[in-house]
């Protein structure tokens, strides 16, 4: 299989296990901080496991990289606690805008018209997802959650600017710094016996392998491709919920979120199938 194929698939996996967050944070009972720095230790846990042996070239990539995930978690914490979810999560996934400016900026990766095309039709079809939940909500909180895109955004261009070294210690410092952060709130309080099956889940499934494999795909693709195929992640959330809960998606969700899905994989479909019959021709 080759590289940029692989890592397309991984990208649509690591989409799959971000997405579980919603109903496995759901079903913890503590502080959204607390469960922040816990699920980022034991995440750090499971990278280590995989890398063994680190490589801290303490450059300014690997460390930029770092702080920007760790902002990324926690602003984006703060901002469900400080405006609506669905408010949070959109304004977070402005990314693909901020990727597009500073990418061609930083890493001089050329956006395509057919990529400003699908960033449009992407924010549009987000936009129609959350139509039935969006609010105006805290103004200060909107902010944070801007922020938390910007964020978002900066981790992943200073990852892709790592392509040819070790990417993945910057998302291991990243969790150790989150749960630093995290630590006196974990220590304010406990959370309840069935709460630990959440945070394991969290922490194991949900970020560490998501990430490890997140960084295997971003040395093969661009910085862009890196924030729009996994941006099928808030489209499954409430798919986990509908089957976990039965809570169905409204009409408005449901076109959004097939607008979405039909603009992202057109976008990175037809390339694929041209350039496979461009070799058997």
């Amino acid at each position: 299989m080759e590289k940029r194929t692989r890592a397309i698939i991984y990208l649509v996996i690591t989409a799959i296990l971000w997405s579980l967050g919603g109903i496995l944070i759901k079903s913890v009972k503590w502080n959204p901080v607390a469960i922040a720095g816990a699920r980022s230790a034991i995440s750090s846990l499971v990278i280590l496991a995989y890398i063994r042996k680190p490589k801290f070239t303490w450059s300014s990539d690997q460390i930029l990289a770092a702080i920007f995930y760790a902002g990324t978690v926690i602003l984006f914490v703060s901002a469900n606690k400080l405006t609506t979810a669905a408010n949070a999560i959109l304004l977070q996934y402005g990314a693909p805008v901020y990727v597009a400016i500073l990418g061609s900026i930083i890493l001089k990766e050329k956006t395509t018209i057919s990529d400003w095309i699908t960033i449009a039709v992407v924010i549009f079809g987000m936009f129609l997802f959350f139509l039935d939940e969006l609010q105006p909500g805290n103004l200060f909180g909107n902010i944070v959650a801007i922020l938390s895109g910007v964020a978002f955004a900066l981790y992943i261009i200073f990852m892709r600017k790592q392509k040819d070294e070790s990417p993945i210690e910057s998302t291991l410092l990243g969790n150790i710094l989150t749960a630093i952060i995290g630590l006196p709130f974990m220590l304010n309080s406990s959370p309840t016996g069935s709460s630990w099956i959440g945070i394991v889940l969290l922490g194991t499934v949900q970020l560490g392998l998501s990430y490890i494999l997140y960084s295997i795909a971003i040395k093969e693709v661009t910085a862009l491709e890196a924030i729009l195929i996994p941006i099928i992640e808030p489209i499954l959330n409430p798919i986990w919920v509908f089957l976990a809960m039965g809570e169905a998606p409204g009409r408005w969700a449901f076109i959004g979120g097939v607008i979405i899905l039909a603009s992202v994989t057109l976008r990175y479909s037809i390339p694929a199938i041209r350039k496979t019959r461009e070799r058997y021709m």
